[in-house]
């Protein structure tokens, strides 16, 4: 069982003055980032700000750091290092990879999306339509948000690629990685998931889910600004190079056309600090990356379904607001975007006097909203909040929503 003070102490914010008293959900948004984040980030800039991989001293030791980030959160992940691949933002490598499979798939290809996906994971794939591939929706129930994997059967035929989400940004239900890999595989489809609402409850081992591609941002998973990008050997090989030529035959730099930065992917080893503090915090013994990671993933699980479970009793009996997605904590990310009388951004500005740090809007997931027949210019409030999240700030955003819902 995790520690909430030992938690708590590991993120500078939680001990910063100015966000004294106040509670943070808006977590999908953007994480608290960890101090061992910070120090490698601080020593990069005081000590390796050079151009990395040189004979000399502090070129050669930035560049064993970057090596050093990769090699481990690629071991936590549970792939080879180099099918991990850093770039600016999610958005940005998702953007790269479209531009990659434009030139891969034949004219009248079919792909599969979702309208459950935040825009990045879906509106690359859609634009390919452009350029003569086909792109079939796969399309959730318009009550509950779920997407039936018997409505994807049919969707797969001669399907080359299907793009769908770990988990919503709004919606919440954890979708079956695993399972629906499965399914596009014996019909002949890679997969692309998009793990940005789910990475920051746990990092998966992307390996055992069998995933072609898996892309989450490190801003979520209490790291710096960039997006991490697995894809496996064997299609990044088949993928056309999208960086400088003379990248080509390095996997790490196909899909990365710009030069990454530097200190930030060094510093990206800092979430794999976190993950073996955890893990040492739980009294774990000795390891494989992998297995830590996945200890670490269902401790950050387990404290958050004790979370949200309150929090979803309230829900259930408050008339005036309607939770998309699933109400039982098991079944999704803690991650509860609300439907109420109000825009969503109107209930975040009542709730931010109160304390409770929260946002309304669309958060680029308008086709999902309008799915479940939210109008996404009014928007939703959006709650979302991490294992670090206290019990005595759940408290409080009951009691705000009370006032303000």
């Amino acid at each position: 069982m995790l520690n909430i003070d030992f938690v708590r102490a590991q993120f500078p914010a939680f001990s910063e003055p100015s966000l004294t008293g106040q509670a943070f959900f808006e977590n999908a948004g953007g994480s608290y980032t960890c101090g061992q984040v910070i120090d490698r980030l601080t020593r990069f800039y005081t000590a390796r700000k050079v151009q990395p991989y040189g004979p000399y001293g502090p070129s050669r030791l930035g560049g064993e750091e970057m090596d050093e980030a990769r090699d481990r959160m690629a071991a936590i992940l549970g792939v080879e290092s180099d099918e991990l691949s850093f770039g600016p933002s999610t958005s940005q490598n998702s953007y790269v990879l479209a531009q990659a499979f434009r030139r891969f798939l034949p004219k009248g290809a079919a792909i599969v999306v979702t309208n459950q996906d935040h825009e990045a994971n879906t509106g690359v794939w859609r634009r390919l339509a452009e350029d003569g591939i086909e792109v079939r929706e796969w399309r959730m129930d318009p009550a509950t948000g779920h997407l039936d994997p018997d409505a994807l059967a049919p969707l797969l035929d001669d399907a080359s690629l299907l793009c769908f989400p770990h988990c919503s940004n709004v919606i919440g239900e954890i979708n079956d990685v695993a399972a629906i890999t499965q399914m596009a595989h014996a019909a002949g489809a890679y997969t692309c998931v998009d793990g940005v609402s789910y990475a920051p409850h746990g990092f998966p081992d992307v390996g055992a889910l069998g995933a072609d591609i898996y892309l989450f941002s490190a801003y979520k998973t209490y790291g710096p600004h960039q997006g991490l990008m697995v894809v496996r050997r064997a299609l990044a090989d088949l993928l056309p190079n999208q960086g400088h030529h003379f990248n080509g035959g390095v996997r790490t730099k196909r899909f990365t056309p710009a030069g990454p930065d530097h200190a930030q992917v060094a510093a990206s080893a800092g979430m794999a600090d976190y993950v073996d503090a955890l893990f040492d915090h739980l009294d774990g013994a000795a390891a494989s990356p992998a297995q830590r990671g996945a200890v670490v993933h269902d401790a950050m699980r387990a404290r958050e379904e004790m979370l949200m479970a309150p929090l979803l009793d309230y829900l259930q009996v408050k008339n005036s607001v309607r939770l998309l997605g699933p109400a039982r904590a098991a079944a999704r990310a803690p991650t509860l975007a609300l439907e109420a009388a109000r825009p969503g951004a109107e209930l975040a500005a009542r709730l931010a006097p109160l304390g409770i740090n929260a946002a309304g809007g669309d958060f680029y997931a308008g086709r999902a909203l309008e799915g479940v027949g939210v109008d996404p210019a009014r928007g939703v409030l959006r709650l979302s909040f991490t294992h670090y999240t206290s019990e005595a700030e759940i408290s409080a955003l009951i009691d705000a929503l009370d006032r303000v819902v």
